[in-house]
């Protein structure tokens, strides 16, 4: 529901680089694509209340803070992020939809000593946004003392970015996808150490029970989509960013040509494209 990196990355981001415009694109095709599967993690949630009072740490565009506010009618939100621009597109999503009154929006920088009062949630909701913590032992400390008693916290993550093209493709270097990625991921090993860690012996250190983990395996096929064209391009663009000093000359060009618009082998013209990724969710409690 999210969610590479050429600089330090931010929070809520959902794995994808931080150039605010193109960061925010991909953010909603995330949210518009894997919206059933938010919606279902959402459901499955081990809550012995609907929570009245919700944290969204690391919100981006907004895709949880909705899911949230669908899935629990009653419930207010708050929304933190590190990024103005990504709080300014969520107040104006959540005027259009007319629940504003029941979102508030905090800028803030997560990995500083003093957080902002955020209240005393009864859920909070962290969506690919953990991994980029700079000390996520005392981030999880904090996230329990900031919990209501008895209070829940999701832990969204993603195994890493998603596979969009067939094995075969493309037709001139088979396998081109994978080595893109396999070239990204030893760029995200060094500065991205958390992504894909086990957070479950990291909840219980902190002091939280984790009371279920469940892992959610994504396979969207089928007709012809725009918003999947897209999201492929917008992936593959920001992978290309890392992965091309590692990338050969022939892997390089092939995928110049898939990230060409112009190009009738271009990802955005491509009818074999499909989205395939895990999502991993903890669910821990304040003992």
């Amino acid at each position: 529901m999210a969610q590479t990196h050429q600089h330090t990355p931010r929070h809520g981001d959902n794995g994808h680089h931080p150039d605010h415009g193109g960061q925010a694109e991909i953010l909603d095709l995330d949210a518009e694509v894997l919206a059933e599967h938010t919606a279902s993690i959402t459901a499955w949630l081990p809550l012995k209340s609907e929570p009245r009072r919700i944290v969204d740490l690391g919100c981006g565009t907004g895709a949880g803070t909705f899911a949230l506010l669908d899935r629990f009618p009653d419930a207010h939100v708050t929304a933190v992020d590190t990024s103005a621009g990504h709080l300014r597109l969520l107040r104006e999503k959540a005027c259009a939809r007319g629940v504003e009154e029941r979102v508030r929006t905090v800028q803030a920088d997560l990995d500083t000593n003093h957080w902002p009062d955020l209240g005393t949630p009864d859920l909070v909701w962290a969506s690919a946004s953990m991994h980029h913590m700079a000390n996520p032992d005392r981030t999880l400390r904090r996230v329990r003392e900031l919990l209501a008693p008895g209070g829940l916290f999701a832990v969204v993550e993603l195994a890493g970015f998603p596979r969009f093209l067939p094995a075969h493709a493309p037709e001139n270097r088979p396998g081109l996808e994978e080595r893109a990625h396999a070239a990204a991921d030893s760029f995200h090993a060094e500065h991205v150490p958390h992504r894909g860690a086990d957070w479950g012996p990291m909840l219980t250190a902190a002091g939280f029970t984790v009371e279920d983990e469940r892992t959610i395996t994504i396979g969207i096929e089928g007709e012809r989509s725009e918003a999947i064209g897209r999201y492929a391009y917008g992936s593959l663009q920001r992978i290309r960013g890392v992965a091309a000093p590692a990338l050969g000359p022939e892997d390089l060009a092939a995928l110049d040509e898939l990230l060409d618009t112009d190009s009738p082998n271009g990802l955005l013209r491509r009818e074999d494209l499909a989205v395939r990724t895990e999502r991993t969710v903890w669910a821990a409690r304040r003992a």
